[in-house]
C-alpha cells in the first residue's frame, strides 16, 4: 500500500490507476461482512434492493409480506459486541397495517433518480405506488391491468419523469409522476413482461424482456420498437473504438459521393428512356422499389425479426453497463448474455453456467473496475467477469434462494436479499490500516534479511 502511495506521488503511477488499482483490490476480497449487519423488518421475501443515486446512502428494500424500509448504511443505529458490530435498523418501514400499504407482495422498490424524496413501489396487488418519503405516505398510484413484476426510472431523465412498468400483461405502461396517468404503451410482447431497463445513454431509450424470451429496444418518441435481439446473430470480442475521420478522409468521402451521385444521375437518365420502351423495365423498377420500402421498415418491425428471440424462456433480469454500450441480460434457460447496444448483436461471452431463478424476476449488478458482474445463482451469488465469462468470486451466505444483488460503488460493498428474509452486506476482506501494517511487515523482513 505504501508502496502504491509513494509511485503515485512521484509521478509513476497516474492518480486515475492508482484509484482504480485500489478499488479493483478491494471488490476482488469481497466477503461476508462481520462488522456490519442489517436488522430485516421483513417476514417474507425480500425481492428488491436499491442504493439511492444521489448521496449512496440510503438503502430500500421492498418484501413479499407487502412491506417496503429505508436503512441508513453509512451510520448505524446501535452497536455490539464492544462496538464492534454495527447494527443497522431501518429507518421507517410501510407494511399492510399502513392506510395505503401494499395488499400483497412487493415485486420492485426504486428511488426516485434525482432526490431521495420520492421512491416507487410496485406489487402484486396491481397497483403502482409513488411514496413520499418525508411523511411515509403515498402521493400517486396507478391501477395496473395485471401484477407488477418489475419497475424501472431513468437514472439520466431531464426531460420527462416516467416509470417503465413490466406486468403480466404483454403491454408495457408508462406512468407519469407530474400527470398522474399513463403517458404511452408499449405493444409488441406476446407474453408478461418480467424485465424492464432504461437506457443509460439516453433518457429516450428502454429495454424490456419479456416472458415470450424476446427483448425490445423502444424509442418512447415514437411508436414500436425499434430493435427486437436475436441471439443467432453475434460477434466475436469487444466492439472496436469509434475512429474520428481527418479531414482529408471527408473530403475523399464528398468527392466520391459526388461522383457517385454524378454516376447516379446518369443511370436514372439512362433509365428513363429505356424503360418506358420495355416492360421488364418497369417490373424491375417496381421490385427495386418494393426493396426500397422494406429497407425503410425498421427491423423491429419485420415479420420476420419481431419473432427473434435472445434466451430460450423468460427473460427474468436486465442490466445495463454504466457506460451504456452494452446489455446484460439473464434468462430462465440459465444463461447470461453480454450485448452489444449499438448493433444488437450477441457477443458470445461464454459465461459459466449456474442455476438460475425461473419463476420470478432477479437483479442483476455490475462494477466498473475491474468489470465484474453480480448474479444471483440459486443459494449464491456468482461473480463474473464481463469479457472472460469466468467465475472469479462465489459469495455464500444465504439458507434460501438469493433475489437481488444492489453493488454501493462508493463504499465497494454489496447488498444481497433472498428468501430467507435477510439482506447481507459483502464488504472488502481487509481494511486499509491492515494493508499498511503488512507493508510496513515486510519492509521490516527485507531489511533484517540485508
Amino acid at each position: 500500500m505504501w508502496k502504491a502511495i509513494k509511485d503515485r506521488e512521484t509521478g509513476r503511477i497516474r492518480s486515475n490507476s492508482f484509484a482504480n488499482r485500489f478499488k479493483s483490490g478491494r471488490i476482488l476480497s469481497l466477503q461476508l461482512s462481520n462488522r456490519k449487519d442489517f436488522v430485516s423488518p421483513h417476514r417474507g421475501s425480500v425481492n428488491s434492493l436499491q442504493v439511492d443515486l444521489t448521496e449512496g446512502r440510503y438503502l430500500l428494500s421492498g418484501a413479499a409480506d407487502g412491506s417496503a424500509a429505508v436503512f441508513d448504511v453509512q451510520r448505524a443505529t446501535d452497536y455490539e459486541a464492544s462496538g464492534l458490530i454495527a447494527k443497522h435498523k431501518c429507518i421507517f418501514t410501510v407494511d399492510k397495517q399502513h392506510d395505503n400499504g401494499h395488499k400483497f407482495a412487493i415485486s420492485s422498490a426504486i428511488w426516485y433518480p434525482i432526490d431521495t424524496g420520492l421512491f416507487v413501489t410496485g406489487s402484486y396487488d396491481h397497483y403502482l405506488k409513488v411514496w413520499d418519503t418525508n411523511t411515509a405516505q403515498a402521493v400517486v398510484d396507478f391501477k395496473m391491468p395485471g401484477k407488477v413484476y418489475r419497475t424501472a426510472m431513468s437514472s439520466m431523465a431531464m426531460s420527462h419523469t416516467l416509470i417503465a412498468a413490466g406486468t403480466e400483461d404483454v403491454q408495457v405502461r408508462l406512468c407519469d409522476i407530474a400527470s398522474g396517468a399513463f403517458s404511452h404503451t408499449l405493444s409488441g410482447h406476446r407474453d408478461g413482461v418480467m424485465s424492464v431497463e432504461w437506457s443509460t445513454s439516453s433518457e429516450w431509450v428502454l429495454y424490456t424482456g419479456g416472458c415470450d424470451g424476446a427483448i425490445r429496444f423502444w424509442d418512447i418518441r415514437r411508436a414500436g420498437c425499434f430493435r427486437v435481439l436475436d441471439q443467432s446473430q453475434t460477434q466475436l470480442g469487444i466492439r472496436p473504438p469509434i475512429l474520428k475521420r481527418t479531414a482529408v478522409s471527408s473530403k475523399f468521402y464528398s468527392a466520391a459521393k459526388s461522383s457517385l451521385g454524378g454516376q447516379n444521375r446518369l443511370k436514372t437518365l439512362q433509365s428513363k428512356h429505356t424503360g418506358s420502351q420495355s416492360v421488364k423495365g418497369s417490373s424491375s423498377a417496381k421490385a427495386s422499389t418494393e426493396k426500397s420500402r422494406q429497407k425503410r421498415i425498421h427491423p423491429g418491425m419485420l415479420s420476420t425479426l419481431d419473432r427473434a428471440t435472445a434466451h430460450y424462456g423468460v427473460v427474468t433480469g436486465l442490466k445495463a453497463t454504466n457506460d451504456g454500450m452494452y446489455l446484460l441480460s439473464a434468462g430462465s434457460d440459465s444463461r447470461i448474455r453480454l450485448w452489444d447496444i449499438e448493433s444488437g448483436r450477441n457477443t458470445l461471452v461464454n459465461f459459466e453456467t449456474g442455476r438460475i431463478q425461473t419463476n420470478k424476476a432477479i437483479q442483476l449488478d455490475t462494477s466498473d473496475d475491474p468489470a465484474l458482474v453480480f448474479v444471483p445463482c440459486m443459494k449464491t451469488v456468482k461473480t463474473f467477469g464481463m469479457w472472460s465469462g469466468r467465475t472469479t468470486l462465489m459469495l455464500r451466505g444465504h439458507y434460501e434462494s438469493v433475489n437481488t444483488c444492489c453493488f454501493n460503488s462508493s463504499d465497494q460493498e454489496l447488498y444481497t436479499s433472498g428468501a430467507d428474509r435477510q439482506i447481507l452486506v459483502w464488504s472488502p476482506g481487509g481494511s486499509v490500516e491492515d494493508e499498511m501494517v503488512q507493508d510496513e511487515v515486510a519492509e521490516d523482513k527485507d531489511n533484517w534479511s540485508d
